[in-house]
């Protein structure tokens, strides 16, 4: 079956001689992994494009019973160069495509989280400057757009500083409710805290350490790998690490 759709690429390899594989996450067919055949060469039509965190109108040859599908056209849906030219802007896509392809299984759709990443990667391009803790926010916005959010429980009116991230039941708690439970500082309990109820940038303007950083990140992922099986280490932290570091 002849298929067009939206797509996002979240990662390429080189195959034999002169090709690529590409993993895309498509608005019709979730996560799938295509060939284009040719890539490498220079006058190929698919090799500017197939860049992670480009999105994409591609057409590829569907079939069920491939592991891999055939890409056979592909242009620009919308063109964010400055995401593969800006070095802070790469390390935060290239980290939250790979979290991304982690998260979802082949051939799952899921229009929310496509859409959330079709606005995200334009606002990533345009900005000035990227800040650091846009990571735990995506990453808490996964965890919602999958069905696994982490619940706030605090009542709104309560006047509380710190807090918990209960880990087996996905809550964010005043008092641990389970061993599972991992105490975060006041400002990471305000970070979290707030990027559940809102999605206003003013979220980035809180001042986290980067040991703070780091630790919410971890905690984060320890909550996905509790809930969702195949997250693992991902290869981009050494790129987010030299981000954290400057």
């Amino acid at each position: 079956m002849i298929t067009k759709t939206e797509a996002i690429v979240l990662r390429t390899v080189e195959y034999q001689e002169s090709s690529i594989i590409a993993t895309l996450f498509t608005h019709k067919h979730g996560k799938i992994a295509v060939i284009a055949k040719g890539a490498r060469k220079p006058k190929s039509k698919f090799s500017a494009f197939l860049v992670p965190g480009q999105m994409l109108e591609v057409v590829y040859y569907m079939k069920q019973t491939r592991q891999v599908q055939t890409l056979s056209d592909v242009s620009y849906l919308k063109k964010l160069d400055n995401i593969r030219l800006d070095l802070q802007k790469m390390a935060l896509a290239t980290i939250t495509l790979e979290l991304t392809s982690q998260l979802l299984h082949d051939n799952e759709v899921n229009e929310p989280l496509f859409q959330f990443l079709s606005v995200m990667l334009p606002w990533i391009n345009k900005q000035d400057e990227v800040s650091r803790i846009m990571f735990p926010y995506i990453q808490i916005r996964l965890a919602q757009l999958l069905g696994i959010g982490i619940q706030n429980v605090i009542e709104e009116h309560d006047s509380v500083n710190m807090g918990y991230i209960n880990i087996e039941s996905g809550t964010l708690s005043s008092q641990p409710v389970e061993s599972e439970a991992v105490k975060l500082t006041p400002k990471q309990f305000h970070f979290v805290r707030e990027s559940l109820k809102s999605m206003k940038s003013s979220i980035f303007d809180i001042d986290l350490s980067t040991n703070e950083l780091k630790s919410l990140i971890d905690y984060l992922d320890k909550y996905f790998r509790y809930h969702i099986e195949g997250v693992k280490p991902r290869k981009s932290d050494a790129i987010f690490e030299q981000l954290l570091a400057d």
